[in-house]
């Protein structure tokens, strides 16, 4: 049980918070003295080789609320959501959330979609993020604001929340098992990837056209993109080597350069993956044990085959080398998938309703990605990399924050969860204001909880706005009865 970790909460003197560090076997830097603008690290503008400027060095993560209308436009808390994104003082705003390149490719019915009828309301969420930044901040100087496109593949539920509707690239036994996947269901042709391919160039020109800088071809967390990565039994221009597993990627970006060649892309990889997890007879999670006839893991990107619990980031170089000759400077790091390893993706205290207890301290994935995303920086410096998995720190997140940008272990200190509790982390830590420790996501994993059982997402423990919904009530019950 995840009782026998200690909780930040009682780690706050740099000396506790080292010495079980120690503890653990791990190594998290951190600076003791926080630095406020415009001296410390975070504070720093980045240029980009495109010439834009980005203001400092926090990035807003791509987070959903699956609170959009049914056809895939923005709600009252949707907007409030990306209002908030623009209060956060963070420069860099890396997709809003995901939005659906065509309905087929969502991963909930209530997803944003970009389609031609959704186009003003997402223009003027745009809009509405850029106009909170300004009021607060009196300008949009060193606002980079982009829009991640994705196909949910695998995971997506386009029509009912608890139903399964997969579009897949190859078959993946064990996760067909945890998912009740026909095992005989088609993959998806060539020529159907080529018509997604071809949806996600058309969704790309229509960002742009609505001002977002840039747009992320989302190759993370389990979804089509992900998928691609770990194509190594299918057949076909699309799978097998490492050329045909990345012509996916090179194709839309040729398209979206041929088609708006002043538009910025990036990509969010998760740049290892693991086995699926399941709850053991104590709840814990525990790795399914599966091989193939030749013993071999065959389905996690930046694992090893062989020992598919340890990280093997030779294909992760090569994918991030072949972003370089693409001329694609924005890279987002991210690990695993929510849906079958979340302690890895997004380490946390208390487990979400369908997950398990973390078999690890959080603070063990937390360094795990931290220190991957280091050595991934290190030998690719012309990157402009943003880290994630930083929001179990909690307190400690702008003490590590400002360590891991001041030594280069990351270009960019990436929020997810912290922003639906405390927005105004960022600007408050820049302005050299104490944390507002009420508000500091503490992992209760509501936010993940709350969709999973059918309800939008939101900061239900911190949030005033979230509390008083009637959906808070039907969470409380919804977490007695699980």
């Amino acid at each position: 049980m995840s009782r026998k970790y200690k909780t930040i909460t009682r780690l706050l003197k740099p000396d506790l918070f080292q010495d079980y560090q120690n503890q653990l076997g791990i190594q998290i830097p951190f600076e003791k003295v926080l630095e406020s603008a415009p001296n410390s690290p975070m504070a720093q503008s980045y240029k980009l080789r495109a010439g834009k400027v980005i203001g400092n060095r926090y990035c807003i993560l791509p987070m959903e609320g699956w609170d959009g209308t049914k056809d895939g436009r923005p709600t009252e808390y949707t907007r409030r959501r990306w209002t908030n994104f623009g209060l956060s003082g963070a420069k860099l705003i890396w997709g809003g959330e995901a939005v659906a390149i065509r309905h087929d490719g969502r991963a909930n019915p209530n997803q944003l979609m970009i389609q031609d009828h959704t186009l003003p309301d997402l223009e003027l969420l745009h809009k509405t993020l850029i106009d909170a930044h300004v009021e607060h901040f009196g300008s949009e100087e060193g606002l980079l604001v982009g829009l991640q496109l994705t196909h949910s593949g695998r995971f997506a539920r386009p029509n009912k929340k608890d139903k399964l509707e997969p579009k897949i690239l190859y078959h993946h036994p064990p996760l067909e098992e945890i998912y009740n996947i026909n095992p005989n269901l088609p993959v998806l042709t060539d020529a159907e990837i080529e018509e997604i391919i071809a949806d996600f160039i058309i969704a790309a020109k229509r960002a742009t056209e609505i001002g977002f800088a840039f747009v992320d071809i989302k190759h993370c967390h389990g979804y089509l993109g992900h998928e691609f990565l770990s194509a190594y039994s299918r057949p076909g221009k699309f799978g097998g080597s490492f050329e045909n597993r990345t012509r996916f990627l090179r194709e839309i970006v040729a398209g979206i350069r041929s088609e708006s060649p002043d538009l910025m892309i990036g990509v969010r990889v998760s740049a290892f993956d693991f086995p699926p997890f399941r709850p053991d007879d104590n709840g814990v999670g525990k790795p399914i044990d599966y091989r193939d006839k030749n013993g071999n893991y065959p389905y996690a990107f930046g694992s090893d085959p062989h020992d598919p619990l340890k990280i093997k980031l030779t294909e992760t170089h090569q994918f991030l080398d072949l972003l370089e000759d693409l001329e694609i400077e924005l890279v987002n790091l991210s690990a695993g998938s929510p849906y079958y390893n979340p302690h890895m993706q997004r380490p946390a205290y208390f487990p979400p309703s369908d997950g398990y207890q973390p078999p690890e301290d959080p603070l063990v994935g937390v360094a795990r990605q931290i220190n991957t995303v280091a050595e991934l920086k290190s030998a690719h410096p012309n990157l402009a990399i943003v880290g994630t998995g930083y929001s179990y720190l909690q307190e400690w997140l702008p003490n590590v924050a400002q360590y891991v940008v001041r030594h280069k272990m990351a270009d960019f200190v990436g929020l997810g969860r912290m922003v639906l509790a405390y927005p105004e982390l960022p600007a408050d830590v820049l302005a050299g204001r104490p944390l507002q420790h009420k508000k500091i996501c503490r992992t209760f994993s509501d936010c993940t909880t709350a969709p999973r059982n059918g309800l939008i997402s939101g900061c239900y423990p911190l949030d005033d706005y979230y509390k008083s919904l009637p959906e808070a009530s039907v969470l409380k019950t919804v977490k007695v009865e699980k």
